[in-house]
């Protein structure tokens, strides 16, 4: 082949080679997008997403969706060029999805014991804003702590260090003037049986005050309520299980009919906390039929930014400000907006 006609095949032969790299090699890009819903006072996969036992419960009437963002990895250069002129897609660094310091099984797993937390800390906050009698009953235990081989998941925490506890909250405050090697009293049930155990407290990763070793969890004094929702992740459907709780066993019948969805963490107190990739889940809850949205109150600004057309923002803090906002749009009345 003579310098000529290599001239002329040269840049041919090179565009074909970029081509088959940016349709063949990965990239460390993600594609962020509107994730499925799943609606908080209905069933998937025909179990309900929240079930109550024992507890007298009353009728509930359209929607209160939870919504979550899909997350597509192992893109190539092409990929990475049809997500970013996609109107409903965003792309961005792995990094920030999947901690190169961390396993993509370490950061699944971490995204679903988030999950478990947000559950947990959903039905303690639905249970405190309805204001009925409560136990704390023993979650998890942390291998090798104090708790390990006494307390068992299921046991009731009935008195810490001498204060009585009826919600996780106060297992923490009963601890919070406690330290590392301090002996301290608790009582507690397996089923019927009421014992008591002195344990002497570990270090706490979390402050200077002395270590149980324990998840607390909150159940009714009377009957059982189970919050599930198979394989999702992150903390971020805390707000909308909470809500979905209030709806069955209360009769006011929060949704009345409506097509809500929203997104927020949850702490055990009802404090509604911000989340990411609020404009793709709002894409997600317009496109499943949402007219209204519960936005958490730091998400405001984000959320006004990129709502769809057809979607009413609520700006909620707290989990009786979500609720005041939902019996005001029953009544007609005005509601708070990003």
């Amino acid at each position: 082949m003579n310098r000529r006609t290599w001239t002329s095949v040269a840049p041919g032969l090179l565009a074909l080679t970029l081509c088959v790299l940016a349709v063949t090699v990965p990239v460390p890009m993600v594609a962020l997008g509107p994730g499925p819903t799943y609606d908080t006072l209905g069933d998937v996969a025909n179990t309900p997403v929240v079930k109550v036992d024992g507890l007298p419960t009353f009728p509930t009437t359209g929607h209160l969706n939870m919504t979550t963002v899909s997350v597509t990895a192992d893109l190539t250069l092409f990929n990475v060029i049809g997500y970013w002129m996609a109107s409903d897609h965003g792309v961005v660094p792995r990094d920030s999805v999947y901690p190169p310091q961390k396993s993509d099984a370490e950061v699944q797993q971490e995204n679903a014991d988030a999950f478990t937390a947000s559950e947990a800390n959903a039905e303690v906050a639905a249970l405190t804003q309805l204001h009925l009698p409560t136990r704390v009953v023993v979650g998890s235990v942390v291998p090798g702590s104090p708790a390990a081989g006494l307390l068992e998941v299921g046991d009731e925490i009935v008195s810490v260090s001498g204060k009585a506890v009826d919600t996780p909250i106060a297992v923490t405050d009963a601890l919070a003037s406690t330290k590392p090697q301090e002996t301290v009293p608790i009582t507690y049930k397996r089923g019927t049986e009421q014992r008591d155990a002195q344990v002497v407290l570990a270090t706490s990763p979390y402050g200077p005050q002395g270590m149980l070793g324990v998840r607390p969890g909150i159940e009714p004094r009377a009957g059982d309520i189970t919050i599930s929702l198979g394989d999702i992740g992150g903390p971020s459907a805390g707000l909308m299980f909470a809500l979905a709780v209030i709806d069955k066993l209360t009769p006011d019948n929060i949704a009345d009919g409506r097509f809500v969805a929203g997104t927020g963490t949850i702490t055990q107190d009802g404090q509604v906390g911000p989340i990411g990739g609020i404009p793709y889940k709002m894409l997600g809850a317009r496109g499943a039929g949402a007219t209204t949205f519960l936005v958490p109150a730091a998400n405001c600004d984000e959320a006004k930014a990129n709502a769809p057309d057809g979607l009413q923002l609520v700006k909620v803090g707290t989990l009786g400000e979500a609720v005041t906002a939902l019996t005001a749009l029953r009544e007609g009345k005005p509601t708070t907006s990003c």
